[in-house]
């Protein structure tokens, strides 16, 4: 097994964990406004599509990020990304470089990899797995 092979585990908890705290972030910025930004504190009015994927996005990014019941959350924010381009972007335009939907789509297809691959190595469903067996 080549260098690359041996990492591809490590490397699986690190893209699920920056995926997480990009999509963290999201949640974070509707429902705690960090970062400040256009939407920081919008998701407190529950009046938008957005606002309920905010608490996707927080709720499930945090899980993502610890690795804490990887697959559910990653497959409940899969879905909640695919409705969200077929719903906000693809509206608008059918091309996502010009509906602004792409990283929904990264996101979508980023969270449907990890509830096949699972959490990686460094995680807490790892630690809970290692305890158990």
């Amino acid at each position: 097994m080549n260098s690359l092979d041996q990492n591809r585990p490590l490397m699986l908890s690190v893209l699920r964990i920056m995926s997480g705290l990009l999509f963290l972030a999201h949640g974070t910025q509707k429902y705690l406004s960090f970062p400040g930004g256009e939407r920081a504190g919008s998701g407190w009015a529950l009046d938008n599509p957005a606002a309920f994927a905010g608490i996707v996005e927080f709720g499930a990014g945090l899980l993502i990020v610890l690795g804490l019941f990887t697959r559910p959350a990653a497959f409940l924010a899969s879905g909640t990304m695919a409705v969200a381009y077929f719903i906000g972007h693809m509206p608008k335009n059918f091309w996502p470089v010009n509906n602004m939907g792409d990283a929904a789509i990264l996101y979508c297809f980023i969270f449907l990899y990890l509830v096949f691959a699972g959490p990686g190595p460094l995680s807490l469903d790892a630690l809970r797995a290692q305890k158990r067996g």
